[in-house]
């Protein structure tokens, strides 16, 4: 298969035109975070957050947000050649313009139908110092396009009570956006810090938080691959729904 191609289980990602491929993040992502009947995903990519959540939550309707042209590409194209095309749609936009037009929407009486139960995001986090003159990859990987202040109050006010924001980050950021995620009004729900290997510190970690009262947080620790290298049971079943791993 071409190294454009991507193929789950239940759908293929073309991955030719998006400055972000397929990687561990999403899948970490797209198994560990939470969803429900509407779910909001930003900056979507190739789309696979979304494909995931729909095979996930059979009854949900998505809507994705990307800014960059060359994702909304592969973005189209892996929605419309999926069997979940009919619940997802996509938005070409930035996150921004499209919180200012939802937040147009204050005076209407249905407004409550039009929050999300679900918000989830593979947020970019590098510092603007290292950004590359890839401006596609820049825009996808560092905070300057999207602050993570931003981002945390911006999913609070689109979420319904109770509702969740899901994301998967780095250890070097985890103070600053879990502090914006508390100001925004979050409680952190559960927390799963993901190693590489059994020895080494955590990689990633996936924050699913919650707006609204919740219990102490559950915290998780797992590993993708054993100590030899061999992918951990825990991983190929956290997986075994979307990947043939051996």
């Amino acid at each position: 298969m071409s190294v454009n191609l991507f193929k789950y289980q239940q759908f293929t990602i073309c991955q030719e035109h998006a400055a972000m491929k397929v990687g561990t993040d999403s899948d970490l992502l797209g198994t560990l975070g939470e969803g429900g009947h509407r779910i909001l995903d930003i900056g979507t990519g190739t789309g696979v957050l979304s494909l995931m959540f729909a095979q996930r939550y059979p009854e949900a309707q998505i809507t994705a947000v990307e800014i960059d042209e060359n994702a909304i590409i592969d973005a189209q194209r892996n929605f419309a050649e999926s069997k979940f095309s009919d619940r997802i749609t996509l938005h070409h936009s930035s996150f921004q313009d499209f919180l200012s037009s939802c937040k147009k929407d204050l005076q209407n009486p249905d407004l409550e139908l039009q929050l999300f139960d679900s918000v989830i995001c593979n947020p970019p986090y590098f510092d603007k110092s290292l950004e590359c003159p890839d401006q596609g990859r820049s825009r996808a990987r560092h905070s300057s396009s999207l602050p993570f202040d931003v981002l945390a109050r911006g999913a609070y006010d689109l979420l319904t009570e109770g509702g969740v924001f899901s994301v998967c980050i780095p250890p070097e950021v985890l103070d600053a956006f879990s502090a914006e995620c508390a100001f925004a009004g979050f409680a952190l729900k559960n927390c799963y810090q993901i190693k590489s290997l059994p020895h080494k510190a955590p990689k990633r970690y996936v924050l699913v938080h919650q707006k609204g009262p919740t219990q102490p947080t559950r915290s998780y620790t797992y590993c993708i691959r054993n100590e030899d290298h061999s992918r951990s049971e825990w991983y190929k079943e956290l997986m075994k729904d979307f990947l043939c791993l051996s």
